[in-house]
């Protein structure tokens, strides 16, 4: 065997090795039935994780949107949590008042995102003076990896799944053992 051959045999098998890991990495969600799951891969970034899932009405419209993105950290990397989520809802208010919308949002308070503690703010969109959508922005930091979570549905929509994403926000097991 020679030398450029051993060495594609054994990044070969480093690759096979690494690939439980990487899929071991990833969140694991357990989706309640009717959701629509994505997994959405971060092809200029494999550090980041996301996951997308929806719960369409009868006609398939979305009356509920949950998204959790995972991004791997340097150990020693300290998040600034309170500012992340500021800078979430600074985003979320500018984009839509681009369209017309306006926006009031909770202030920024303590939360749980699992079993990890977290920070959060929920903003009520509306669109001359009717209430159209609300939307929850969540995030939560571990040593090594940082998570957002932002869920958000149409008026009816959101009140009628909030529950069911509290339940999967509940469940999620973000520390690593």
């Amino acid at each position: 065997m020679t030398f450029a051959n051993c060495r594609c045999t054994l990044l070969a098998l480093g690759l096979l090795l690494a690939a439980p890991l990487a899929l071991a990495d990833e969140i694991i969600i357990t989706w309640p039935a009717g959701w629509e799951v994505e997994s959405l891969p971060d092809t200029a970034n494999a550090a980041v994780h996301r996951q997308r899932a929806a719960f369409n009405d009868a006609n398939g419209d979305p009356q509920m949107v949950v998204e959790l993105t995972r991004t791997a950290l340097a150990a020693d990397h300290q998040v600034n949590l309170g500012g992340v989520v500021l800078e979430m809802r600074k985003a979320l208010q500018v984009n839509f008042s681009h369209g017309g919308y306006q926006s009031v949002c909770t202030k920024v308070h303590d939360a749980r995102l699992g079993d990890i503690a977290a920070v959060e703010t929920t903003c009520k969109i509306s669109l001359n003076g009717g209430h159209v959508m609300t939307q929850t922005l969540v995030a939560a930091s571990t040593t090594g990896a940082a998570y957002s979570l932002s869920y958000a549905g149409s008026a009816q929509g959101y009140e009628a799944h909030v529950a069911e994403v509290q339940a999967i926000r509940d469940g999620l097991r973000l520390q690593l053992p």
